[in-house]
C-alpha cells in the first residue's frame, strides 16, 4: 500500500515521467493496482483549476482509479460540534436526542472511513493487487484510509507497541498537521478554518474495531481516550506542530517529552492493555450496517454518564484473568 498527495497534472494535463516509472515499476507485468481517491470525481476535476487533478487514465493504464469522498474540513468539524452539543444538552427525549445525533452525521461518517479502509484492505488481501490512496494533501484523509487499513489487515498494528509504531508513522511523521487541525475543539467558539477532528474520527473507528472484536486489540479504550486528550492538550511533545520540519525547528524532542515513553511505562501500560486480548493472526472484517455503527460512549458521554460500573466491572476482567 503506498500513499500520496494529489498528482499536479493542473489544467493542461501535465505528465510527471518519474511518477509513471515509480508506479509501473510497482506491477508486475499483467498486474493491476488501485488508486482510492478520498475525493469526489467532481472535486478531483475542479481541483484541476488550481494545479492539482488526477492520474490520466492513458498515463497509468494498469491503475485503476476509484473515487471514495471522505469528508476532511469544515463539514467533518460542524459533524464534531453537533454531536457534542447534542450529548451536552440533558433536557433532550430520546426521540429528539436521536433526532439530532443522526442529523449530526458523525456515524455517517465513521461508517465511510470504515467502508473506504475496508476497500483497500479487499484490494490487497482478496484481490491481492497494490493499492494507492490519495486526497488533496495526503495528510488527512488518505492518512485516515492507510492506518485504518493495516489495523483490519495486520495483527502486529493490533498491538500496543505496533499500534504506537503506526500512529508515529502514519500520522506524525507523515505530516498530519495537529496544530491546526486540533487548534481548539467542538467546545470553542472559535471555528478555524483549518479545524477539523480527523484524528479523533481515526480513534472512533478503532473504538468500533474494538467493540466488534473484543479479543482482537490488545490495548483497551484508556489509550484511546488519552491519545484523544493529548492530541488537544497535552503535557508532552508527541502531538506538536504540523510537520517534522516544525518539530525540528522547534526543537520539539530536545525540549519536551515523549508521550510513548510515558505510556510504555510498567504501570502505565497495566492500565492500557486489554485483558481479554488473544492474538489474532486473521484479517478484521468490521460490519459497517447502521446497527453495527455504534456512538462512542466512553468519550462523548464521559462527562455526563459515570463510567465507575464500567471501571470496576473491567478491574473484575482483569483479576480473573491474572488468577487463571
Amino acid at each position: 500500500m503506498l500513499r500520496s498527495s494529489q498528482p499536479l497534472t493542473g489544467p493542461n494535463r501535465r505528465r510527471c515521467r518519474e511518477d509513471e516509472t515509480l508506479l509501473g515499476t510497482i506491477l508486475d507485468e499483467g498486474e493491476r493496482g488501485f488508486i482510492i481517491d478520498t475525493r469526489s470525481a467532481q472535486a478531483a476535476k475542479q481541483a484541476r483549476m488550481t494545479g492539482g487533478g488526477t492520474e490520466p487514465k492513458s498515463s497509468y493504464p494498469q491503475w485503476k482509479r476509484l473515487h471514495r469522498p471522505l469528508e476532511r474540513g469544515r463539514p467533518l468539524q460542524e459533524s464534531f460540534a453537533k454531536l457534542v452539543e447534542a450529548c451536552g444538552d440533558p433536557s433532550l427525549s430520546m426521540d429528539r436526542w436521536l433526532g439530532r445525533l443522526e442529523s449530526s452525521r458523525w456515524l455517517s461518517h465513521v461508517k465511510a472511513a470504515l467502508s473506504t479502509a475496508c476497500l483497500a484492505a479487499q484490494c490487497m488481501d482478496r484481490e491481492e493487487a497494490k493499492v494507492l490512496v490519495h486526497g488533496a494533501e495526503g495528510t488527512d484523509t488518505t492518512l485516515l484510509v492507510t492506518a485504518l487499513a493495516q489495523v483490519i489487515l495486520d495483527p502486529s498494528c493490533r498491538t500496543l507497541v505496533g499500534f504506537q509504531g503506526l500512529l508515529e508513522r502514519e500520522w506524525i511523521q507523515a505530516g498530519h498537521p495537529f496544530h491546526l487541525r486540533c487548534a481548539h475543539s467542538a467546545y470553542s467558539h472559535a471555528r478555524l478554518k483549518q479545524e477539523a477532528p480527523l484524528f479523533l474520527l481515526f480513534l472512533d473507528c478503532v473504538w468500533q474495531l474494538s467493540r466488534q472484536f473484543p479479543f482482537s486489540l490488545e490495548f483497551g479504550e484508556h489509550l484511546l481516550l488519552s491519545l484523544f486528550d493529548n492530541a488537544y492538550a497535552s503535557a508532552y511533545g508527541t502531538f506538536l506542530c504540523n510537520n517534522e520540519k516544525e518539530r525540528s525547528l522547534c526543537k520539539v524532542k530536545e525540549s519536551t517529552h515523549s508521550l510513548w515513553a510515558w505510556l510504555t511505562r510498567p504501570e502505565e501500560q497495566q492500565k492500557l492493555l486489554n485483558p481479554l486480548y488473544s492474538h489474532n493472526a486473521l484479517v478484521i472484517w468490521p460490519s459497517v450496517e447502521p446497527q453495527s455503527i455504534q456512538l462512542w460512549q466512553g468519550l462523548f458521554l464521559r462527562w455526563i454518564r459515570p463510567s465507575q460500573h464500567l471501571d470496576e466491572a473491567w478491574a473484575e476482567i482483569q483479576r480473573l484473568v491474572e488468577e487463571n
